[in-house]
C-alpha cells in the first residue's frame, strides 16, 4: 500500500454514509473499510457553525495533533504537533483567530486540544474552511478518535484508534477525505 495506485493517481480516503444510521459512516482507503462515527447531524452540503453536522466535500489532510505522552511515536507523512496544554482551537465566527490553532489563555469561544477523554490523542486536521476561510462556515473538521459505542461527533470524522493507526501510515498531507 503506497500513497499513489497503479495510474499515478492519489488515493483517497471515502467516508461514506450508513445507510441505516446518519451518524455513523464507513471509511475507506486501499481496499481496507472501517465503521466510523460522523456529526450528530448526519451530512450536510451546507455546512453552518455549530449545526453538527459533517460537511460533504472533499478535504485534504492538513496536518495533525498527537498527545505524545499517551500514543507515541506514529509513522506517517503527515506532520505532528504534540498537543501541549495551552493547546486551543478557536471556534468564534466572529474572532480573527476563527478557526485556527491558539493558546491559552483565550477568552473568545474555543474547544480544547489536550481532551480528558482521548478523542483527540491522534487528531487530524482537514481543510474545511481554513485555506479559504469564512466566517460561520464552520470550525474545528477533524478526523479523530471515537467515543465508546461510536456516539456521533460535533461534525468531525471518527474512527477507532486501532483504524487509524492502521490508516495514518498511509496518510500524507493533501491526502483527500472525500465524504460522500
Amino acid at each position: 500500500m503506497g500513497g499513489k495506485s497503479a495510474g499515478g493517481k492519489r488515493k483517497m480516503i471515502t467516508v461514506r454514509a450508513a445507510p441505516s444510521n446518519p451518524t455513523r459512516a464507513f471509511v475507506s482507503f486501499d481496499g481496507v473499510t472501517v465503521p466510523a462515527a460522523i456529526g450528530r447531524s448526519g451530512r450536510t452540503a451546507f455546512k453552518r457553525e455549530g449545526d453538527g453536522a459533517t460537511p460533504i466535500a472533499a478535504m485534504k489532510l492538513l496536518y495533525g495533533f498527537v498527545r505524545g505522552e499517551r500514543v507515541g511515536a506514529l509513522p506517517t507523512g503527515l506532520s505532528l504537533i504534540r498537543i501541549k496544554d495551552d493547546m486551543l482551537w478557536c471556534d468564534a465566527p466572529t474572532h480573527a483567530a476563527y478557526n485556527r490553532p491558539v493558546r491559552a489563555p483565550f477568552k473568545a469561544s474555543h474547544e480544547r486540544m489536550q481532551r480528558k477523554d482521548g478523542l483527540y490523542d491522534i487528531c487530524l486536521v482537514l481543510d474545511w474552511n481554513i485555506t479559504s476561510r469564512r466566517r460561520h462556515r464552520g470550525s474545528a473538521i477533524f478526523f479523530h478518535l471515537i467515543r465508546p459505542g461510536y456516539q456521533p461527533t460535533e461534525g468531525c470524522i471518527a474512527i477507532s484508534p486501532t483504524a487509524m493507526r492502521r490508516l495514518i501510515r498511509f496518510m500524507r498531507p493533501g491526502m483527500v477525505v472525500r465524504v460522500i
